[in-house]
Formats: structure tokens, sequence, C-alpha cells
């Protein structure tokens, strides 16, 4: 009687081990889905805010178009003119545009600028730092998976005691592991998507 008390109460004690361990692996879950949702969320934005800046582009080389073509235009109007006050009106005309254009070419501020030139380098920039958050992102989903199917296997283990299924569990934890630290610090290292 007391052999089979005691095979009971070493069994307890490993199931003990093993709800540790996957109380542990729930952690690390919860960590890894955390980070995710960070990096996904802070991939939106920037993929937002990239869009916002190539959209400020175009508008921007539109509008450049338009003077450009209309200054053209007036300095053939500018040739055709008899009448000198004519003349220096469309001359001060055309280079009030072609400041616009200079300007809408380049407009450099502190704070980013709007000319085409600096508008493109933070939309590029912006594109960057959302693609190198959506590479955080899958590394992340990958160790949360890895989380997930290791709590499976190591909850299946409580239930038939079949070791293979435990010895999976920690491998995957392992794995769960390794694409949270490259998640963290080394995103671009490996490119799944």
């Amino acid at each position: 009687m007391s052999h089979g008390h005691g095979a009971d109460h070493g069994g307890a004690g490993e199931n003990k081990y093993i709800a540790i361990f996957i109380s542990i692996l729930a952690l690390f879950l919860a960590i890894a889905e955390t980070f995710a949702k960070s990096a996904q969320t802070s991939s939106i934005s920037y993929n937002v805010e990239a869009s916002n800046l190539w959209a400020f582009y175009q508008a921007k080389t539109i509008r450049q178009t338009t003077l450009k073509t209309a200054a053209e235009q007036m300095e053939v109007d500018i040739l055709l003119a008899k009448d000198p006050g004519t003349k220096q009106a469309l001359e001060k005309r055309v280079k009030g545009w072609k400041d616009d254009i200079a300007r809408y070419q380049s407009e450099p501020k502190p704070e980013g600028g709007e000319g085409r030139v600096e508008l493109q380098a933070r939309a590029v920039d912006a594109a960057k730092k959302r693609d190198l958050h959506g590479e955080k992102y899958h590394h992340f989903e990958l160790a949360s998976a890895a989380f997930q199917i290791g709590i499976v296997l190591a909850s299946v283990f409580l239930i038939t005691h079949v070791i293979y299924t435990l010895v999976g569990a920690g491998i995957l934890a392992g794995i769960g592991i390794v694409f949270t630290i490259i998640g963290l610090f080394f995103p671009s290292a490996i490119h799944l998507f």
C-alpha cells in the first residue's frame, strides 16, 4: 500500500515541476505576445507615417510641376510682351514661381524639412523603421507559437507521461527563447517573411 502511495507522491512531485515549467512557458508567452503587439503597433504607425510623407511628397511634386509648366509658359509670354511694364510684371511672377519651385525641391528645417528632398528622406526612414518593427513582430509571433505549442506538449505529458512530448516542449521553449532574443536584438539577422 505504501508503495502505491509513494508512487503517487513521486508522480505528484513530478507533476508539480511540470506545472512550474508550464507556468514559466506561459510567462514567456505573455512576454513574447507583449513584445509582438508593441512591434506590430510600431510597424503600423511607421507605415502610416511613411504613407503620409509619400503623399505629401507627391503633392509637392505636383505643385512643383504645375508651377514649372506655368513659369515656362510665362517665359514665352515675356518674350512676346511688348510693354515694358507687362514684361516686368511677368518676370517678377516667374521669379516668384521659380523661388517656389526651388522651395518645393528642398526646404530644410531643424525638425525635418518639407521639401521633396527632405520628405523623401523622412519617408524612406519611416519605411525602414516600419520594416524593422515588422521583422520584430514576426520573430515574436514565432516565439509565441513555439511557447504555445510547448505548453500544449507539456500539458499532454501530464496526462500521457510520454517523455517525447516533454522533450518536444523543452525544444520548443528553447526555440521560443531564441526567436524572442532575435526579435529583441537582431531582428534583421533572419528574414522570415
